[in-house]
């Protein structure tokens, strides 16, 4: 499928990149990004061969700037609250698509940029990126999720310093308040991004698909629910050939074949 506002690749095998293509806008996320990306990641998560998923944006300047302000000054209430769902629902698919997702985040990662790393499963970041939620600097707040996931990684005193102020945080404070996993050099980020999609698709697939959804499900649950869900689950990860090629393959003492089943 040919996108307006994204190139879609695949840098390496069982790897799909994301690069969102408006750098003179700053890659804002104008409502026909947010439905691009939200087909886009559909598309890869329809795909049995994609084992990792990598989001970034073109040019060396932003990963994404925020929302296309010019856009959302012409929208009435309602039109904006649909404009949220829409983010919303593509915040949401990249939680639940069946493997990580990476931001690889280059420069700016502001407003809905910083929602939509947040939405990944981690972030690497370029020594140039800079994060934050400045809506409240426009009179709106987050919409697309940043007032929630923000909380759940950095905890709720940062949160709301960083949502009220609309404070600016670089690539070593994003590090330092766990809101980044890696920082590297700017000709590094896509090595780097790479280099962990490849190490997550010689894993097997299955047990890859059930951590991430044990992470994602269980962070909401108080810890007796969420044990309980986990044991359910590497049960289950007991039925899979994977485990059986996986758990042989050791004890052979040689490298396993996976094949996601």
């Amino acid at each position: 499928m040919t996108f307006e506002t994204l190139l879609v690749s695949a840098p390496a095998p069982e790897v799909r990149l994301l690069t969102i293509n408006r750098p003179k806008a700053l890659n804002a996320l104008a409502p026909a990004v947010v439905r691009e990306l939200l087909q886009a990641v559909a598309d890869a998560a329809g795909d049995a061969g994609v084992r990792a998923l990598m989001i970034t944006g073109a040019g060396d300047k932003a990963f994404v700037a925020g929302a296309d302000i010019a856009a959302m000054s012409a929208m009435s209430a309602l039109e904006g609250r649909e404009f949220a769902v829409q983010g919303h629902a593509l915040m949401r698919t990249i939680e639940m698509a069946p493997f990580p997702a990476i931001a690889l985040v280059n420069g700016y990662a502001l407003g809905g940029g910083c929602e939509l790393a947040l939405a990944c499963d981690f972030i690497v970041a370029s020594e140039k990126a800079v994060f934050g939620q400045p809506e409240v600097g426009l009179g709106i707040v987050p919409g697309f999720g940043g007032t929630q996931r923000l909380t759940r990684l950095v905890g709720k005193a940062m949160a709301i310093e960083l949502c009220t102020t609309g404070r600016q945080v670089k690539a070593d404070e994003a590090l330092r308040i766990g809101l980044v996993n890696h920082v590297v050099a700017p000709d590094q980020l896509m090595a780097k991004g790479l280099e962990l999609a490849g190490a997550i698709a010689q894993k097997a697939p299955v047990a890859v698909k059930l951590a991430k959804h044990l992470v994602q499900r269980g962070q909401d649950m108080d810890l007796a629910n969420a044990n309980a869900f986990e044991a359910d689950v590497f049960g289950v990860a007991f039925a899979t050939d994977d485990r059986v090629e996986g758990t042989r393959a050791f004890v052979e003492k040689r490298k396993p074949e996976f094949r996601g089943r």
